[in-house]
């Protein structure tokens, strides 16, 4: 009778925790945000950082033909991997029979904009005066913390994504002649991965 009430209260206690958890991030999401990262990349590395030893701690100043060109893959990348991310979350919310704005919804993208527009501010401010190695580990520090700062609102792997964006990071400002590399495997080769194990963990 007593492990019957507690096997009771065990899922009572996983209920509450998908309802208070947004659990339909969907992995194929992940995967092309990555996929998108690393096109996004191999083109910085093309029109930018092949023309010039751009990836150290000293200023090095764009080009106004290198600035444009590098904002707009930053831009494009970004927006297409958030539009993306948007469509096929939306796509498995509305399959879940779940609703796509709500109280929840709200504190997710609280959470993760703060860290995520003070990273993006941070990093054009290093940007604009020509420390454009630092730009790419600022990049993945904040994208790290951002979503340490927001796992706690949904499923668990992105803390553990989170937080292995940060060690890459890290390890992009200490060694930071590999920045670009990287930051490919941080944004790209991470974000595969973890639609992967994602579609896999939950069928999203």
């Amino acid at each position: 009778m007593i492990e019957k009430y507690i096997e009771d209260i065990k899922e009572i206690k996983d209920i509450m925790n998908r309802s208070s958890r947004f659990v339909s991030l969907s992995g194929l999401s992940g995967i092309t945000a990555g996929i998108t990262a690393l096109i996004g990349a191999y083109m910085a590395h093309t029109f930018v950082f092949a023309q010039g030893n751009y990836l150290t701690f000293d200023d090095r100043i764009l080009s106004a033909e290198q600035f444009s060109s590098l904002l707009l893959i930053a831009c494009g990348t970004i927006f297409i991997s958030i539009g993306l991310v948007i469509y096929l979350t939306t796509k498995e919310t509305k399959k879940r029979k779940q609703k796509i704005w709500d109280q929840q919804t709200r504190r997710i993208l609280l959470n993760l904009s703060i860290p995520l527009f003070t990273g993006g501010i941070i990093s054009m401010m290093f940007l604009i005066r020509g420390y454009v190695g630092i730009v790419l580990p600022m990049t993945l520090i904040f994208y790290g913390m951002a979503l340490v700062n927001v796992s706690k609102y949904t499923i668990n792997e992105i803390r553990s994504l989170g937080l292995i964006e940060i060690f890459f990071g890290l390890a992009a400002l200490q060694f930071i002649s590999y920045g670009l590399i990287l930051w490919s495997i941080g944004f790209g080769v991470l974000h595969i991965v973890y639609g992967i194990i994602i579609k896999m963990r939950y069928k999203l």
